[in-house]
């Protein structure tokens, strides 16, 4: 969870509204976290969710490309060029831990969870290809704050496995806040990286859900 702890302003307008967006919208708060990274997880959970996060993030889906190539007038972009290729090499570390989790553990509503995977990754796809300057910026940075809660699942899947944890590149929690808060935005930009940011945060917390949903559904079967 990000904190008010690195000096940036988390009110409701302004600079910082993507932290005080984390801070109730981001996958963090999801109540099925902890069961995943708790010590006795079950690793038909683990496995799934791992499945479901490549299912969804397995493929470069553009956002930071958009991003990079609609450059905001006066604020600082250096951090898009680092951040793609931390996520590149995340994606690495994502299809490396699936085949090392083993097969997709069997679910009932299998298809019905395919079609909303699909979902989910055409989700991304249009905040990718909106054309609403700030909007593909605001949805790389949620997707950099969940991808903290996102990582922490995969190492925890990893360890299970006995799978090496390689080191992780992506900007911390103070340089995610800096870079949400694009001190020399214009009110419209922020307001267009906040809206791509809600609707990431928001896919995200479905797919948490969905995740939840299939692990209800096994222990049920």
């Amino acid at each position: 969870m990000l904190t008010v702890a690195t000096g940036v302003h988390l009110g409701s307008g302004g600079p910082g509204t993507i932290a005080a967006l984390a801070v109730t919208d981001s996958c963090a708060q999801h109540p099925f976290v902890p069961r995943l990274l708790g010590p006795h997880a079950a690793g038909r959970d683990l496995a799934d969710a791992i499945h479901a996060l490549c299912a969804v993030h397995g493929r470069a889906n553009m956002i930071f490309e958009t991003a990079a190539r609609q450059r905001i007038p006066d604020v600082d972009h250096r951090w898009l060029d680092d951040a793609a290729a931390a996520i590149a090499a995340e994606r690495g570390y994502l299809a490396a831990l699936t085949a090392a989790v083993g097969p997709l553990p069997s679910t009932p509503g299998q298809a019905e969870s395919d079609s909303a995977f699909a979902a989910l990754r055409h989700a991304f796809d249009t905040l990718a290809g909106s054309d609403r300057l700030g909007c593909a910026t605001g949805a790389a940075i949620a997707l950099l704050i969940d991808w903290q809660t996102f990582r922490r699942i995969c190492d925890t899947a990893a360890e299970r496995v006995g799978l090496e944890t390689p080191p992780c590149d992506l900007p911390g929690e103070v340089a995610i806040v800096r870079i949400g808060a694009a001190a020399g935005a214009s009110p419209a930009v922020h307001r267009a990286m906040r809206f791509g940011a809600q609707q990431a945060f928001a896919q995200h917390r479905g797919l948490l859900c969905l995740i939840e949903a299939r692990a209800t559904a096994r222990d049920r079967h």
